[in-house]
């Protein structure tokens, strides 16, 4: 069974837009994290327009499936800003700086973090964000439910037992 580090870290790759390398990576998705072959069989078979079509349906029309923690503890509000700044905070004090366009609470660089260091803290204290956008994307019926079913079911159950900043 592979370590939870690889299932973060491919967790975060499904979970990205499903460009033309998202669809190089499939063969190695599917041999390292077999917790996730049912959303990379799909993926592997799904018409690249069609995937990247109804990524964009699932997660860029409304913040119904937001991938942005914070979204769902703090909405649009002046909260948020905060709430992104610890997540900023967090990684620089393991030493990582987020790169790219993507702001920090992004649920696939939250899983990159995670994979990278081991510490599981940020997602366990969004596990009801977690949990409430794998329940919607499961009604919704989005093979991206698998994604969030493997990902909750890798995480300890309370704060407890996961790491602490």
């Amino acid at each position: 069974m592979p370590s939870d580090a690889t299932l973060y870290q491919a967790a975060a790759l499904c979970l990205t837009y499903p460009d033309d390398d998202f669809r190089a990576r499939l063969p190695l998705l599917r041999e390292a994290a077999p917790q996730l072959r049912e959303f990379v069989d799909h993926a592997a078979v799904t018409p690249a327009g069609e995937l990247a079509a109804h990524y964009v349906q699932v997660f860029d029309f409304k913040n119904r499936h937001s991938l942005y923690l914070s979204w769902w503890q703090d909405g649009d509000t002046r909260r948020r800003g905060m709430s992104l700044v610890r997540f900023k905070e967090v990684y620089r004090a393991h030493g990582l700086e987020l790169t790219g366009e993507e702001l920090p609470d992004f649920l696939p660089a939250v899983l990159e973090f995670t994979a990278r260091t081991g510490r599981t803290d940020l997602l366990v204290e969004h596990r009801p964000a977690l949990d409430q956008l794998r329940t919607r994307l499961t009604a919704f019926g989005t093979p991206y439910a698998r994604v969030l079913d493997a990902v909750c079911a890798a995480l300890p159950t309370s704060t407890r037992t996961g790491a602490r900043p």
